[in-house]
């Protein structure tokens, strides 16, 4: 069967359970033959799912279904409303050398910094150059994209942090906080129909069934 591990991943730490830097295997005794999907960059924060579900793993990395994952990004400046209204129709970022324009998005500026632990270390501020926050819903997840994107309107990224995955989240999780998920719980929260993944008489649909009848 399966296993499911959500990770608050902090600042610093590589998405990777090897390497010279910090890894994932500081923040928990792992099994051996699960990896994270998706990647959060060293130097951003938030929800990181690791697991050995391979088929999981292809679907929600296929842009074609559209799952949604919501950031917010600290930027350096205020936003205008053009520069909101061309995060959600999309720009022009480069991806692997070559220029890409990016789907439509969901952005929004916040008028309240959201509730998030303090990042260790701080971000640098400059001096007179004011900072808000953004919320950004993607359903592609191209490398570096928000920090790209939010570059391409006018305002580099701070700080940046994976709220959620479709309904899957870290509210409440302090940061490098490890939960271990059922299956049913997280198909559930990322709005997924086994069937879409697993063949009738394949032996996931059968073990997927067998726990469904259990509650």
């Amino acid at each position: 069967m399966p296993r499911y591990f959500v990770i608050y991943k902090p600042f610093g730490v590589m998405s990777q359970f090897s390497g010279e830097d910090r890894t994932l295997g500081e923040l928990g005794d792992f099994p051996g033959d699960v990896y994270p999907v998706g990647r959060l960059d060293k130097d951003s924060e938030g929800l990181l799912l690791i697991t050995d579900d391979k088929p999981l793993n292809h679907y929600l990395l296929n842009p074609r279904f559209g799952h949604k994952r919501t950031y917010l990004a600290q930027v350096e400046g205020v936003p205008t409303g053009e520069a909101i209204s061309d995060l959600q129709s999309g720009v022009e970022i480069k991806v692997d050398g070559k220029m890409h324009f990016t789907k439509k998005a969901t952005a929004t500026l916040l008028s309240l910094s959201p509730t998030l632990p303090d990042r260790d270390p701080p971000i640098r501020y400059r001096k007179n150059v004011p900072d808000s926050w953004i919320q950004l819903t993607l359903i592609e997840g191209k490398n570096r994209q928000v920090r790209k994107m939010t570059a391409a309107v006018g305002f580099p990224t701070l700080r940046l942090v994976r709220w959620s995955m479709e309904n899957l989240t870290i509210e409440g999780f302090e940061v490098g906080e490890v939960k271990e998920f059922e299956q049913q719980e997280i198909y559930r929260l990322l709005k997924i129909q086994p069937e879409k993944l697993f063949p009738k008489g394949s032996n996931m649909n059968k073990s997927h069934n067998r726990n469904k009848n259990r509650r």
